[in-house]
């Protein structure tokens, strides 16, 4: 008698589904906000609105994700 499998990380990695494809554009656009505050000299506005749009990428990658995880 055999274990059942576990799904792990596999469930998240399907390039064939357009919510994988979504989920890597948000980890990349947070990314891209979290090195533009590290690097650019920008205003205290600045770091409030890029910071803000990373944090909220972050948060929609992660929607995505766990979206992506319950799926069959």
């Amino acid at each position: 008698m055999t274990a059942p499998a576990r799904p792990g990380w596999r469930r998240l990695w399907r390039p064939s589904h357009p919510l994988f494809w979504l989920m890597l554009f948000f980890n990349v656009l947070s990314s891209l906000g979290a090195w533009a505050m590290r690097i650019l000299p920008l205003s205290d506005l600045g770091l409030l609105v890029i910071g803000g749009m990373a944090l909220g990428n972050a948060i929609l990658g992660l929607m995505v994700m766990a979206r992506l995880w319950r799926l069959p």
